[in-house]
């Protein structure tokens, strides 16, 4: 009995310690059921799908590649919420990083006689102090303009090899454009001659690296020079030339010299040409500036082997006959002299009389002073609307009959002068014709000078003060403001200019606008150009207002960003004052809502004085066309929107 009640206890404990495992087993079974399930959805709830868990009794392992490392802070988080954190095991990884990926680099060169400007995105290891030292010894006395930026990123593959090739090429081409990118130089430039440029040519396709890729467009204008004219000038200004032409290049060269010789300082051009009328020019030229240095002044002209030489007022009678006489005998037989001293002028009772022609820089032309009779008047006026269009051209000058005889031819080759220029005014006086003005054509004051020699009877002195415009310059490529203006429209087309709700905070889906924007107006130069602001008539009109100013501000610094020659730009936000469309409806507000672009236009002169001459007011032949001109000048002043990028808004 005693053996039996030992078996019955026994088993008594064996059975409830197999139980007890049997419940413990289940019981952790159920608990790292319960975590991994409770952690799992805390994880999902939070985002976080690529964790997983795995658990070993109460410990909770976290499994999976995070990718970054506050991703994997938050999963270890999200686990702590639910399990203690001491149960909980990290065995996560972490992403590498990408590289953030390099900008693309590139640098725009442009040279000419007034200096040289680079605008651009370079490697900051590009050493740009040494860069500018080079381009202002090849400026010389010229202008460098430094609109380069650097970036802290490697330079490409190619780029060094790529910036000394382009480089090279800038000593060699005094007026050029040139692009630079790694492993690529484009070229676009002007070569005086044709043999000029092919050897040109050939040096560069010898020295381009074997992995660079070469566009080359080089041009090689020897025009032919009619007439073939030369003026040198000796007056309070200094000596100069308004006009030089040669035959080949030791030619060119003597005849500088000796305008060095007479006084002239600094740099000096010459253009090369075909039309010379003797190949003994340059023997020429170098004695008439010679014996006008010893007159002490004022011009000497050449017209092909037509010689005008004048004096200043008041040069001695002996001097004058002298120089004069030494310099016929000197000259080759082909030239003729024509030598003027001349006299002081006769006093008028109504002054002196002027005709002049000015043409404003959105190309209306007005004719103002005095024509010699009607029929003059008629001959001048067809001849500018003719030159300039009708509808460009005011007319408003009166007859003298007391005027010289050849006063009407030059008037019309006033007019003539005034067509080469893209704005400026002549003026026309018994004694003299004046120019002033502005043009994209290095050569228009030769060309000038060479129509008025032909044109003017001998005697009759000019002055010419053109100053060269690059952005004017055809040569270069570079598109006119207004080309400019109707490229933005082309660029932005039905796409819009997009912002964040309610914010001034550009949206993703406009960097693709504002990139191929940039790009143009890379080319554009420095234009006045108006970015405007516009909302719908949501909100209150003074958020409106402000939410436009501050939208237009962000465009403008895009632009400024991606290296838009942006000085001349103004910023203004016209909230909901100027709508497009009825506000009433989604799709007007939608309209409304837009950035603008517009040029900026100089406001019309006031002609009031310049209608009256002589103290007498000047009527336009035709009173009714004068009034229409004006209607027309009032309605297009320049407020017409050159494109618009419409912009999401919540106001």
């Amino acid at each position: 009995m005693r053996l039996s009640s030992i078996f019955i206890v026994a088993g008594t404990f064996l059975a409830a310690g197999g139980i007890s495992l049997v419940t413990a087993y289940f019981s952790a079974q159920m608990i790292e059921a319960g975590s991994k399930t409770g952690v799992l959805t805390a994880l999902d709830l939070e985002g976080l799908t690529w964790a997983e868990v795995d658990t070993n009794g109460l410990q909770v392992f976290l499994i999976g590649t995070a990718p970054d490392e506050a991703a994997r802070f938050q999963a270890l988080s999200a686990a702590g919420r639910v399990v203690d954190a001491a149960r909980v095991i990290d065995q996560m990884l972490v992403e590498e990083a990408e590289e953030i990926a390099p900008p693309r680099f590139s640098m725009e060169i442009l040279r000419n006689d007034a200096g040289i400007s680079a605008i651009g995105l370079v490697p900051a290891e590009t050493d740009r102090d040494e860069l500018l030292q080079t381009f202002a010894r090849l400026a010389g006395e010229g202008e460098v303009s430094d609109l380069l930026d650097a970036a802290e990123f490697p330079a490409p593959e190619g780029w060094d090899d790529a910036l000394e090739f382009a480089l090279m090429a800038l000593r060699d081409l005094p007026r050029s454009q040139i692009s630079v990118s790694a492993n690529e130089v484009s070229v676009k430039a002007m070569s005086e001659s044709a043999e000029a440029k092919r050897r040109l040519e050939t040096v560069f396709s010898r020295r381009k690296p074997d992995n660079m890729t070469l566009k080359l467009a080089l041009s090689a204008p020897r025009p032919v020079i009619t007439p073939f004219a030369l003026r040198f000038i000796i007056d309070e200004n200094g000596p100069h030339f308004d006009a030089c032409s040669a035959d080949t290049e030791e030619a060119r060269a003597r005849i500088l010299k000796a305008a060095a010789a007479a006084g002239l300082e600094g740099k000096a051009s010459c253009t090369l040409g075909l039309g010379v009328p003797s190949r003994r020019w340059a023997d020429a030229a170098e004695l008439a500036i010679a014996k006008l240095a010893e007159l002490g002044g004022v011009s000497v002209t050449f017209t092909n082997a037509d010689i005008t030489l004048i004096a200043a007022e008041g040069t001695s009678q002996a001097l004058f006959d002298r120089v004069v006489g030494e310099l016929e005998a000197a000259l080759p037989p082909v030239f003729a002299l024509n030598a003027v001293l001349p006299k002081p002028p006769e006093k008028s009772e109504q002054g002196p009389a002027e005709f002049i022609a000015t043409r404003s820089p959105e190309g209306a032309v007005q004719l103002r002073g005095r024509l010699s009779s009607e029929v003059s008047r008629q001959t001048v006026d067809s001849f500018a609307r003719a030159s300039f269009g009708s509808a460009a051209v005011y007319t408003a000058a009166r007859v003298d009959e007391t005027l010289p005889k050849d006063w009407s031819v030059r008037a019309l080759a006033a007019i003539e002068a005034l067509s080469l220029l893209s704005n400026g005014a002549v003026t026309v006086t018994a004694k003299e014709v004046t120019i002033t003005g502005k043009t994209g054509h290095a050569d228009a004051s030769a060309q000038i000078a060479s129509l008025l020699a032909e044109k003017l009877g001998d005697g009759t002195t000019f002055d010419i003060g053109i100053d060269y415009v690059e952005r004017l310059d055809p040569t270069l490529g570079l598109p006119s403001p207004e080309e400019c203006e109707a490229r933005i429209v082309e660029i932005i087309g039905d796409r819009k200019i997009t912002f964040e709700p309610g914010s001034a905070t550009l949206d993703k889906s406009a960097e693709n606008i504002l990139d191929e924007l940039a790009e143009m107006l890379k080319t554009c130069g420095e234009i006045p150009m108006e970015i405007g602001g516009h909302t719908d008539s949501q909100g209150r009109e003074s958020m409106n207002q402000e939410l436009s100013q501050e939208r237009a501000q962000s465009v403008l610094d895009a632009l400024r960003d991606r290296l838009v020659p942006t000085r001349a730009y103004s910023v203004k936000g016209y909230g909901e004052e100027q709508p497009i469309a009825d506000n009433g409806t989604e799709a007007g507000r939608e309209a409304n809502r837009r950035i603008e672009f517009k040029l900026l236009r100089p406001e019309p002169e006031d002609d009031t004085e310049g209608a009256s001459q002589d103290g007498e007011t000047a009527a336009a032949q035709d009173g009714t066309a004068a009034d229409d001109t004006a209607a027309e000048g009032a309605a297009d002043d320049g407020s017409g929107d050159a494109a618009s990028g419409e912009g999401n808004t919540d106001e």
